[in-house]
């Protein structure tokens, strides 16, 4: 038997037939997934709680020609907190369904991986407004998936920043790509004027590791613009649509 052992957390599971699950499963080794747990839905099975979304831990797979099989599991965290609240399972499901969007089968993922666990454990700390953890899970999503927003140089003519005042004067164009600078900044006829901190904490969230990204809050008027920018950048660069979004939108 061809087994395999990744690392990895459930994103989705749906039924299928009377006691089977179909999981799509994020892991560090393989990306994202699709595995089937067969005998997960019977109240029996070591499976059942393990093929619920946010279960992160080990897996054995059983590697078919054409599918994965789950064997065995063994879970870390099932994020027993999260679940027990809606708006930050509204929240979670996004962040998943997002994550399976920008991930591919066979392409490592280790990165955004971290980042959905880091985000989902960010959701439970109360301090933390849940739409920047929302704001910087979405820029720092994307930014894994290759589409980072030039945030130190101009984004039309490559000019580097040396003065954020004098040459970016805070304007900010989804559609150009990033920041532009002031001979460019007519390039970018969807720019916003971003103040200074608003833009240094961008700058922040795409170049910080992302051990270190939910250390800090925002004053209101600055978590705005923030989560603006990122909004309107999400929009230029994925496409897709998200069910959950139907739900988060309940508490937003």
């Amino acid at each position: 038997m061809n087994l395999e052992t990744v690392t990895g957390m459930v994103l989705s599971a749906m039924p299928i037939g009377e006691y089977d699950k179909r999981l799509v499963i994020l892991t560090r080794e393989r990306g994202r997934i699709s595995a089937f747990a067969k005998g997960a839905r019977r109240s029996n099975s070591p499976l059942m709680a393990a093929s619920q979304p946010f279960s992160f831990g080990q897996f054995t797979l059983y590697v078919g020609k054409s599918s994965y099989t789950v064997n065995q599991a063994e879970i870390q965290n099932y994020f027993q907190d999260l679940r027990e609240n809606l708006e930050w399972i509204a929240y979670g499901s996004y962040f998943c369904e997002l994550a399976a969007a920008l991930t591919y089968e066979n392409i490592e993922a280790s990165g955004i991986l971290k980042l959905l666990y880091q985000s989902l454990r960010a959701l439970t700390v109360e301090r933390i407004p849940n739409r920047l953890v929302r704001a910087i899970f979405e820029l720092k999503a994307i930014a894994f998936n290759g589409e980072m927003p030039q945030m130190f140089s101009c984004a039309k003519c490559n000019r580097k920043q040396e003065d954020l005042r004098q040459v970016f004067y805070g304007r900010f164009s989804p559609k150009a790509g990033g920041m532009l600078c002031k001979e460019c900044q007519n390039h970018g006829p969807d720019g916003m004027v971003l103040s200074e901190t608003a833009v240094y904490t961008l700058q922040y969230i795409v170049s910080s590791k992302v051990e270190k990204l939910f250390t800090f809050v925002l004053e209101a008027a600055v978590e705005q613009e923030v989560v603006e920018a990122v909004e309107r950048y999400l929009a230029c660069y994925v496409q897709e649509e998200f069910h959950s979004l139907e739900m988060l939108q309940l508490f937003c």
